[in-house]
């Protein structure tokens, strides 16, 4: 192995760690973030039937969590190797031609950090307006949250997920590699 590829790997390996350091923190967060919501909604769901008090805003609330919490966990599914595909096809492929199969993951992983880059590309203009007119969603005078924070959420987990995609697509260019020597 020369000089130049044992400083890509270190390199690979630092960057690698701190990469997955921050898809488990932003993992961590949407799993607390999901045990909060079901604490919420059971509280509402007995507060209206028992009290007949519901808890103003939480369906708004938490269908914007929803999906604030799946942009936060899907670079650590990533990372891990978890995200849903039907991978019958690579399983096999790994027996008789490795190189063929870490190439059509090679692929996968290039096809998925366009589609998250394209997300953070369509999100941004509605991020940055919410930024500049301060936007709410909810019914004004009754509830009104911020749209910000959610719309944030999904620019920084497109963003992280954009990284692991581009992480994954690295091994197996290197595995490829490694393969030919």
């Amino acid at each position: 192995m020369s000089e130049t590829s044992e400083q890509d790997v270190t390199f690979e390996a630092a960057g690698g760690r701190v990469l997955r350091a921050i898809a488990y923190v932003f993992s961590a967060v949407g799993t607390i973030w999901i045990a909060l919501m079901m604490l919420v909604i059971v509280a509402d769901v007995l507060g209206r039937n028992f009290f007949n008090s519901p808890i103003t805003g939480v369906a708004e609330v938490a269908a914007r969590s929803v999906v604030a919490i799946a942009f936060l966990q899907v670079a650590a599914a990533v990372l891990n190797g978890r995200m849903t595909r039907a991978d019958f096809l690579i399983r096999y492929l790994r027996t008789g031609s490795p190189n063929l199969a870490r190439l059509i993951e090679f692929t996968f992983a290039m096809v998925g950090a366009l589609v998250f880059a394209a997300i953070i590309h369509a999100v941004w203009p509605d991020t940055v307006r919410s930024w500049e007119t301060n936007e709410y969603f909810g019914v004004r005078g009754v509830f009104t949250i911020p749209t910000l924070p959610f719309r944030a959420i999904i620019i920084a987990g497109s963003a992280v997920t954009v990284m692991a995609y581009l992480a994954v697509a690295w091994r197996q260019l290197i595995a490829i590699w490694s393969n030919r020597a």
